[in-house]
């Protein structure tokens, strides 16, 4: 007994600590390993085409001007617009008048002037307008792209005076004018402000046509409501981009006005294609070689004129 209690009053041998399991990077120089931990992949490599769901490696949606394999013709802002429209990507900037922002003051949900400040944090842009001055296949022209990212394109003081400016340029330079639309229509916290641009941009583009010059319309996704009321709809030829939504109202308030059904797709640009509406739908690739060729053929009787 004396010895088996000796034997069992033998100290414990301390466990063994538990060895750190790790793979082959844990025990490479630790440089090494900060440099492999550290890799960064950006966040927006990938982009979700809106139609189909499918993730598209965006260096192939640059090299495709952001037109999905599907044939889907995603928004874009207006730099890009004006890049992929002039001659190697270059033109001069026309910068638009500066204005008070908020004349009226206006607190929604959110102050309005809080909406402008993140809007032109997001964009890089003044407002939702930008243009700009140079060739479309050795065409000149002035061409005002509307970006549909800044507070849905809405058309304000500042985008009717920066429309005004570009008109001006136009006949100023004796070039045709070309706009890109995309909107959602007037903006509501300018309120009866925004709706007179409507008139005044209308007088604008009366001052383009006086002088001789084209005016040229791209409608693409969406152009709606008093934008369509107004300039979008005064072209000498009016363009679009496939399946562009392209209306002033939304299907269920025209269908509860008329007491109808409408037809599946009547404010896509095919189906006003279709109606006489709108002259040609045009993929973006061959938007600059289409624009030239209608520039070109408008402009030659005024290139006679000037040269006699």
């Amino acid at each position: 007994m004396a010895m088996a209690d000796q034997k069992n009053d033998k100290p414990a041998r301390p466990a063994a600590a538990p060895r750190e399991r790790s793979g082959w990077l844990s025990r490479i120089a630790p440089g090494v390993r900060k440099a492999f931990a550290k890799r960064e992949t950006p966040e927006n490599l990938w982009v979700k085409c809106p139609e189909t769901g499918e993730m598209i490696y965006r260096p192939d949606l640059d090299a495709a001007l952001w037109v999905t394999p599907s044939g889907h013709h995603m928004r874009i802002g207006g730099q890009q617009r004006l890049r992929y429209t002039f001659d190697g990507g270059k033109f001069e900037t026309i910068a638009a008048p500066v204005l008070k922002d908020d004349p009226l003051g206006f607190v929604g949900d959110k102050a309005y002037i809080d909406q402008l400040k993140a809007a032109r944090k997001a964009t890089g842009e003044y407002d939702s307008i930008s243009i700009g001055y140079g060739a479309i296949r050795g065409q000149p022209a002035v061409v005002a792209v509307q970006d549909f990212a800044f507070m849905g394109g809405s058309l304000s003081r500042a985008v009717g005076e920066a429309f005004i400016k570009a008109a001006q340029e136009a006949v100023r330079r004796g070039a045709p004018f070309v706009i890109f639309t995309a909107s959602g229509g007037a903006r509501m916290q300018e309120g009866t402000l925004s709706l007179m641009q409507l008139a005044r941009t209308t007088l604008a583009v009366n001052e383009v046509k006086a002088a001789r010059l084209p005016y040229i319309v791209v409608l693409t996704d969406p152009t709606m409501a008093g934008v369509m009321a107004s300039y979008a709809m005064l072209g000498d030829i009016h363009l679009a981009e496939p399946n562009a939504l392209i209306g002033f109202t939304g299907r269920r308030v025209i269908e509860q006005t008329i007491r109808q059904t409408l037809p599946a797709g009547f404010q896509r640009a095919e189906f006003l294609e279709e109606h006489g509406v709108i002259d040609k739908i045009v993929p973006r690739p061959d938007l600059p070689e289409v624009l030239a060729s209608i520039l070109q053929t408008l402009t030659m009787g005024r290139a006679r004129q000037h040269a006699a």
